[in-house]
């Protein structure tokens, strides 16, 4: 009853919408390249869109490949697959699902001890990391073999040298890596445990009860979906889904995914590698940005690029931003920028 009583109270305390001159003000920047190539920019408050804009002369119904933000979406569908009893748990060995791809290279017990949930956090004991260009699990090694499951069950135990921070060192007891070979891995386990190839799944379980109906994914050489990265949705779409975990899983009085689920995946469970103020869920980043001396809580999907569906909690505020700013180091950067000069200014 008081927590209750706390959110009523705190939502009569914010402003009741953003500033409309505000966000125009964000768009004629847009318009003039100050942010690189941002191809539309959705805000959201209590589940209805108060702004939005298109800049890619594609409109609202163009779809929209957010790139890595799809990881975040194979997480939701992870969670729907263990609330089905198809999985057991986060604590499930994802070993079980492949026995068809044995014998793995480089054996090891502890390859076979890795979970749904060290796949979730990225903190798999396997090699695997995109930001060293010498990882042998690095993403772009990956797309020289065909299977790209086997690509992950064959990496060996990752090592830790005397200036790396080993998992019993870390602050939730979990080493963090990019891994976008585990994202895919996982969303392939997800496929093999309901028996159902990924995008039927994910039309059942997640997307036709949120009413998206436009869906485009990309497909491995093998004719798997990818779960790693590439899946194009419309921008109000991509605010749907930041909306859908805004309201605790719940769409129009339907718990679509459960509330247990969303809480676990907006907890931190590791530290994100040389960024000391970001935080990773499941598949799902935790920021905080300050604006004005008022510190607001980030729940993020991130894509190359400068792609993010951004959920800010105590604004109820949903922001999307769509960009192909790709290959600029300061992509994330901007999108940013945009976000704090912008959209929290003007909810302020």
């Amino acid at each position: 009853m008081l927590n209750r009583f706390v959110i009523t109270l705190c939502m009569l305390l914010l402003p009741a919408s953003v500033s409309a001159q505000g966000l125009a003000d964000m768009d004629a920047a847009i318009a003039k390249g100050d942010f690189g190539k941002i191809t539309s920019v959705v805000v959201m408050r209590d589940g209805v869109i108060e702004h939005e804009h298109y800049f890619d002369g594609g409109g609202p119904e163009a779809l929209r490949n957010t790139r890595s933000a799809t990881k975040t979406v194979t997480g939701m569908l992870a969670g729907l697959a263990i609330a089905r009893d198809h999985i057991p748990g986060v604590s499930t060995p994802v070993a079980r699902y492949f026995a068809d791809k044995r014998p793995f290279q480089n054996p090891d017990p502890r390859k076979d001890k890795i979970s749904v949930e060290d796949l979730l956090t990225m903190s798999s004991l396997a090699e695997c990391d995109d930001n060293n260009s010498f990882s042998r699990g690095n993403e772009e090694r990956m797309y020289l073999i065909e299977d790209y499951a086997r690509f992950y069950l064959d990496l060996p135990v990752r090592g830790f040298a005397g200036f790396m921070t080993k998992p019993a060192d870390a602050k939730y007891g979990r080493a963090w890596a990019y891994c976008t070979a585990g994202a895919n891995l996982l969303g392939e386990l997800v496929q093999r445990a309901t028996k159902q190839k990924l995008p039927d799944f994910a039309a059942r379980a997640l997307f036709e009860p949120l009413g998206i109906a436009k869906v485009e994914w990309q497909y491995g050489p093998t004719g798997i979906a990818f779960a790693g990265g590439g899946l194009a949705l419309r921008s109000r779409d991509l605010a749907t889904l930041g909306q859908l975990y805004l309201q605790g899983g719940q769409w129009h009085g339907r718990q679509i995914v459960p509330a247990e689920w969303v809480r676990a995946s907006i907890s931190p469970h590791a530290v994100v590698e040389d960024q000391d103020d970001t935080e990773y869920g499941y598949l799902w980043w935790l920021k905080d940005f300050t604006v004005g001396g008022a510190k607001h809580r980030a729940w993020l999907m991130n894509g190359a690029g400068g792609n993010k569906v951004i959920v800010l909690p105590d604004l109820r505020i949903v922001t999307v931003i769509t960009s192909t700013n790709f290959g600029r180091r300061d992509a994330h950067a901007l999108s940013e920028k945009l976000l704090t000069d912008y959209v929290l200014t003007a909810a302020r």
